[in-house]
């Protein structure tokens, strides 16, 4: 599951939007938001079967863990993937021909792998080495590819066709690796694993589907992913 920051921050600014009453609904969202979404139609579907997915399902799952681990738990197991992260960031700086970025993350995840027990401790942040998240759908933008048409995939939610490339390169890549790839008396372990990452992503995240009523919320979303993933390839 893939709950990106751009969620979060569509949470935030829906909320703010929510706490001013207007004098008049209005009939049509007051500022242009317009996106390229040829599949709108398949896309709203999607997004209404993630929100019941994410309510009857995802989240009574979410709390069941936030209810079953202490605080600090959860941090570390939030900080455990975190660092496994770095590996991803170091290989699309290098991609990118960014060596600033590719060191940053090495570095990360040298001190906290070490010092910090496996990553369960942020140590590198403390010294002022700050995480700069990076994945294959950025690198492919920097050098020039264009996002594609917007697409929300079932249970991941909004992507467009570039980052859904990038996902799936991504994904492949660390599943070759520890803890995807643990062989324990010949079962796979990954299953538990990707289970136990994607409901910490979710523990993380604010966001609630219809969490404001407004009746333009997949356009928000849409705009705000579009142009967080903007932000990230130029940044």
């Amino acid at each position: 599951m893939r709950f990106p920051a751009t969620t979060a921050l569509a949470a935030l600014t829906l909320s703010a939007c929510a706490g001013t009453a207007p004098l008049e609904a209005p009939s049509a969202p007051v500022y242009p938001i317009a996106v390229y979404d040829p599949f709108e139609p398949v896309n709203r579907s999607i997004y209404r079967f993630n929100a019941s997915f994410d309510r009857y399902i995802f989240l009574p799952v979410v709390r069941g863990y936030e209810w079953l681990l202490p605080d600090p738990v959860e941090r570390r197991v939030s900080s455990f993937f975190s660092n496994l992260g770095e590996i991803r960031n170091a290989a699309n700086g290098l991609l990118q021909a960014r060596p600033e970025v590719a060191s940053r993350a090495t570095i990360r995840f040298a001190v906290n792998s070490t010092v910090g027990l496996l990553g369960l401790f942020d140590v590198a942040g403390a010294m002022g080495v700050e995480q700069q998240r990076e994945d294959f759908g950025q690198t492919l933008g920097r050098w020039g590819v264009s996002n594609g048409p917007y697409i929300v995939l079932p249970i991941l939610g909004p992507s467009n066709l570039r980052d859904t490339t990038g996902t799936v390169v991504d994904r492949g890549v660390m599943t070759q690796l520890p803890p995807w790839d643990i062989v324990i008396d010949e079962v796979y372990v990954n299953p538990a694993v990707y289970g136990l990452e994607a409901v910490d992503e979710r523990h993380l995240n604010p966001f609630r589907y219809y969490g404001t009523g407004s009746p333009f919320e997949y356009e928000y979303v849409r705009y705000l992913y579009t142009k967080k993933r903007e932000f990230d390839v130029k940044r």
